[in-house]
């Protein structure tokens, strides 16, 4: 079994907040510490696509999604939007991953320009520049030109485009389904063991 490992997870105002929270629970269910930020339009998006209230304080965040993971003491902090005392402000005391799920394309190009205003857009910043692994859950569609560019500028600065395209070879048989498919791609890049799903070749009838 892998160590646990340290990781900031950040929820952006896209569509496909069911995949950020399928996130965490695993994370935590995991043994893993996380760190967790989130936008002001991530609350609506919440609201809208779970029925979900997403506190604005920070406190009230780490109380209710500790409660409802049966997270341990400690293991998941969550810090406001800009709380720049927050470790993942700074490069000496990065975590091991970022994933930004899901990520707005106002969140991407702010991030592939360096930009920094927000505690999000620093952190993802952090990593890049400490060289950790950055993951970025892109939702939207079609993609622009310019969603392209700053897509491909951000990978090759090391971090990993991952859209939610979910694949049906292991035949879905509900939405959960589908979002576990796109979490699962997300824990093999984090390194984190799951069983959500049989991988290809290990169906008799792929």
């Amino acid at each position: 079994m892998n160590a646990p490992k340290t990781i900031t997870l950040a929820y952006t105002g896209a569509s496909g907040m069911p995949y950020g929270v399928r996130l965490l629970e695993l994370l935590l269910a995991s043994g893993n510490r996380v760190y967790l930020l989130y936008s002001q339009p991530a609350q609506m998006v919440a609201h809208q696509e779970m029925q979900f209230v997403l506190p604005s304080r920070a406190k009230d965040a780490e109380e209710l999604f500790s409660r409802r993971f049966n997270a341990a003491e400690g293991q998941l902090r969550v810090f406001g939007r800009e709380d720049w005392s927050a470790p993942v402000a700074s490069g000496s005391n990065p975590p091991d991953a970022m994933v930004v799920c899901p990520c707005t394309m106002g969140t991407l190009a702010a991030i592939a320009g360096g930009l920094s205003q927000k505690l999000i857009e620093r952190a993802a910043d952090v990593m890049l520049k400490e060289k950790r692994k950055l993951i970025l859950v892109p939702r939207e569609t079609p993609f622009s030109s310019i969603h392209l560019e700053n897509m491909l500028k951000l990978a090759q600065s090391g971090a990993v485009i991952l859209p939610p395209n979910p694949g049906f070879y292991h035949h879905p048989q509900t939405v959960e389904d589908m979002v576990d498919f796109v979490v699962a791609r997300i824990l093999d890049h984090l390194e984190v063991v799951h069983t959500l799903m049989a991988r290809w070749g290990e169906n008799e009838n792929p």
